[in-house]
């Protein structure tokens, strides 16, 4: 719809005419009559009930072109009052104008009409008729009258200076909440992304290393592959329940989707996996072990299985030891390999080790990566444990 259609139905644009036009046609044909004849008014005619009427439709219009309003009502005003049909309520068409434009408008353009409209009433109008000026007391009430029009017109502009400062904060505040809302969906879309990078490396990766060791028995050892051949079930049916978990947790829109996985603090759940390939892990646990916030516990669990799974795929190593460190007021995790890398970099070609450095970043902490000269490799990672942390 046309905005200009749109603000026709509100009531406020056409009321306050409707009510002016009733002043003015009451107002005019009630006391004017009682006045005229000693005033020595025209007689009103079709002209002057055209003019009485045209200042209120065109207050219409006033709040999309409100200076174009004002000039147009000022014309049928100064017409009305040349034409010879005297002073009255049609003015009030005129107040309302100037009220409206100084309110949404500058003051340069809307401030001096009163005072111009003060000279022209005491003085121009008087001396282009051959007429006295009027006396001072009715020069003083008309300049005393002006001035309560400008009072209430700063006051309109400063009522509408609050209104749009208020109107301004509330567009700033829901800005701000939008942009909340998408750097959250943008966390829980990259939360979603690791999720799904370490459920399904993972797993795999282990996958992919009992098929080949099965592969080889079936050839030549047939009666040994049985534990290689379990082993890819166990990884393909925990693969399964964790996808399953973490859609389970997108569409119940949790906020924070993860899917379940051994706690750090069941080292030998979290590391039977690595162990089922043939990877010699050992573990340990240094400090007091303590409860931990869910997102610290998942993401430490979640660097020790892909820095295990990055040892099974990128190296030679036989043998890793995982260690897990609780202080005070942060958690350690370590995982050491003594294997050579099969590549030149582990995490070339993967995001793996850039997956660990992002989940470390988000909850305040850091994970460093270290290739020893003689051969080996090392995943650290400090996570904070704050008291607020949530479990």
């Amino acid at each position: 719809m046309d905005p200009a259609r749109q603000a026709l139905r509100r009531p406020a644009v056409w009321m306050i005419p409707l009510v002016v036009l009733a002043i003015q046609l009451w107002g005019t044909l009630g006391p004017r009559h009682r006045a005229a004849h000693v005033l020595h008014w025209a007689h009103l005619n079709w002209f002057g009930y055209l003019l009485l009427v045209a200042g209120p439709a065109v207050l219409l219009l006033r709040t999309k072109y409100p200076y174009t309003v004002l000039l147009t009502v000022l014309a049928i005003t100064v017409g009305y009052t040349s034409a010879g049909f005297g002073y009255g309520p049609i003015f009030v068409s005129l107040v309302v104008a100037f009220l409206t434009a100084a309110a949404v408008g500058s003051r340069w353009w809307t401030y001096p009409l009163p005072a111009l409209g003060w000279v022209a009433m005491v003085w121009l109008v008087p001396l282009i008729r051959g007429e006295d000026p009027p006396p001072t007391v009715v020069s003083t009430g008309i300049a005393a009258w002006l001035l309560v029009l400008l009072a209430g017109a700063e006051g309109l502009r400063q009522r509408r200076a609050v209104l749009d400062a208020r109107r301004q904060r509330t567009v700033a505040m829901a800005r701000e909440a939008r942009l909340e809302q998408e750097r959250r969906a943008t966390q829980a879309r990259l939360s979603i992304a690791r999720e799904l990078h370490d459920i399904l490396a993972h797993s795999l990766s282990m996958i992919n290393v009992q098929s080949s060791v099965a592969l080889e028995l079936l050839e030549n050892q047939p009666e040994r592959a049985g534990p290689a051949l379990l082993a890819i079930k166990d990884a393909s049916k925990q693969a399964i329940s964790d996808v399953h978990s973490l859609v389970t947790a997108l569409r119940a829109d949790t906020g924070q989707p993860t899917a379940p996985t051994p706690g750090i603090a069941d080292l030998d759940a979290l590391v039977g996996t690595a162990r089922a390939t043939g990877l010699t892990v050992t573990t340990t646990v240094g400090g007091e072990p303590s409860p931990l916030p869910t997102v610290i516990d998942v993401a430490a669990a979640r660097i020790v299985q892909e820095s295990l799974t990055n040892v099974v795929r990128h190296s030679t190593a036989e043998k890793a030891e995982v260690t897990v460190t609780y202080g005070p007021d942060e958690l350690t995790v370590a995982v050491e390999n003594d294997g050579r890398p099969l590549n030149a970099s582990p995490s070339s070609g993967g995001s793996g080790i850039a997956g660990m450095q992002e989940r470390a970043r988000a909850l305040g902490g850091d994970l460093s990566v270290r290739r020893y000269p003689g051969g080996g490799f090392s995943v650290r990672a400090t996570l904070p444990i704050e008291s607020d942390g949530g479990s």
